[in-house]
């Protein structure tokens, strides 16, 4: 069996001995059912990876002890934040998974006004620990030894208004630019994707107002979750480390 890559949120170092967390102790020692001796390797959301040896295992706590570590980063040079307008069910978290594979380091789930999710405070608190739950394993499978952040639920108006020096990128069906006709090089982008119905027209003029530039991806129409990912990996393919 391959090592496995676990994420530790507390900073690691070398000859370090310690508890894996609750979450990790019951993937490793009851789902993988690792035993004294074997290796693992742990990652803190620093650009190293930690080679780990289990000193102790049950299906209640893991010890381990840090035997190495190295510089390993898989960070595109493309910073990339992407606005996505919370979209139903399984489609959020599959768009947030995805989009950590392919490279993104910040998301921001947005309220539209044809945003088909409506929920309370409390209900939305509970699905942004679950989508952050769900970066960090996407992170653990791809590779990736930093973490990218899951913000707070925003409206979309209050996230297009913030600053900053990124290219602000919004998918169009109608616009006349396309990813390959953007300008090189560019290091940091915002990029807006709306919600199943699209956005409406007056958010399509707002978005314009806060310095929005509308782009295509091409001649079909695509559903939020497609649109999300062929969109991030076009401009990793441009401007990061894709292709």
């Amino acid at each position: 069996m391959r090592a496995p890559r676990i994420y530790h949120p507390q900073p690691l170092s070398v000859t370090e001995s310690l508890a894996l967390s609750d979450e990790a102790a019951n993937h490793v020692g009851r789902v993988l059912r690792m035993q004294p001796g074997q290796r693992l390797y742990l990652f803190d959301g620093s650009n190293y990876v930690f080679d780990a040896e289990i000193v102790q295992a049950d299906k209640k706590q893991v010890n381990v002890r840090i035997i190495d570590c190295q510089p390993d980063s898989h960070e595109s040079p493309l910073n990339l934040h992407l606005g996505q307008v919370i979209s139903r069910g399984e489609k959020m978290e599959f768009t947030i998974q995805k989009s950590v594979e392919l490279g993104v380091n910040a998301i921001t789930p947005l309220i539209s006004e044809r945003c088909g999710v409506r929920l309370e405070k409390e209900r939305l608190e509970k699905k942004v620990q679950q989508w952050r739950k769900i970066v960090i394993a996407a992170c653990e499978q791809c590779g990736r030894n930093r973490i990218p952040e899951i913000y707070d639920v925003e409206t979309l108006e209050s996230w297009c208004a913030q600053p900053g020096d990124d290219l602000k990128l919004n998918l169009h069906p109608r616009a006349s630019q396309s990813i390959n006709t953007l300008s090189q090089p560019i290091s940091d982008i915002r990029l807006l994707i709306g919600p199943e119905g699209g956005l409406s027209q007056d958010e399509i003029d707002m978005t314009a107002r806060y310095g929005f530039t509308d782009i295509l991806l091409g001649p079909r129409v695509l559903r939020t979750e497609t649109a999300a990912l062929t969109a991030i990996a076009a401009l990793q393919v441009r401007f990061g480390d894709l292709g």
